[in-house]
């Protein structure tokens, strides 16, 4: 069926495979050895990251930053109309002018979901009655988190003074 010559080129081609794929092994260990070794024994098992945890029932201090009354007595209007460019996508601050999202004309302590001609998801009527300052910090820092299942894709304001900033924005609109 094979004669010897055909044998032998594969025979020589499983051999050749099986070296260059020894060879890449050794040169990848060679690359990202990172230390330590097989098993971790001696001295190298000492090596590696040690990871701090509380013990559990003991309860961890979280360092507050200034609160939202704070940061609304010194926000900075012109800021706050800075950071409303990234809202300007999707909302308008004239009244009765929708876009994607509905209008931010006179939001602060309006009803929620109270625009006409906009169809809201229904999910803010479920935890808000208005866009008070606080409603508005809590929606700003994270629409999906604050609201579950609200049509707004927006990520959220991260940083606590760029909400104030725009809620000092949208109370003079």
């Amino acid at each position: 069926m094979f004669d010897t010559m055909t044998l032998t080129k594969i025979t020589g081609a499983f051999c050749g495979a099986l070296l260059i794929y020894l060879l890449g092994g050794w040169a990848a260990e060679t690359i990202y050895h990172m230390g330590g070794g097989h098993g971790g024994h001696g001295e190298e098992a000492k090596k590696g990251y040690v990871i701090e945890v509380a013990e559990a029932g003991a309860t961890q201090e979280v360092e507050e930053g200034p609160s939202l009354e704070e940061l609304l007595a010194v926000a900075d209007v012109d800021k706050g109309a800075k950071v409303f460019g990234k809202c300007k996508a999707c909302h308008k601050l004239e009244d009765g002018a929708n876009g994607t999202g509905p209008h931010l004309a006179n939001l602060v302590d309006r009803a929620v979901s109270s625009v006409d001609g906009f169809a809201y998801s229904g999910a803010l009527v479920a935890v808000a009655d208005t866009w008070s300052a606080e409603n508005l910090d809590g929606f700003l820092a994270s629409p999906k988190n604050f609201a579950p299942g609200t049509k707004m894709s927006f990520s959220g304001l991260k940083k606590p003074a760029d909400r104030a900033n725009l809620i000092a924005y949208l109370q003079q609109n």
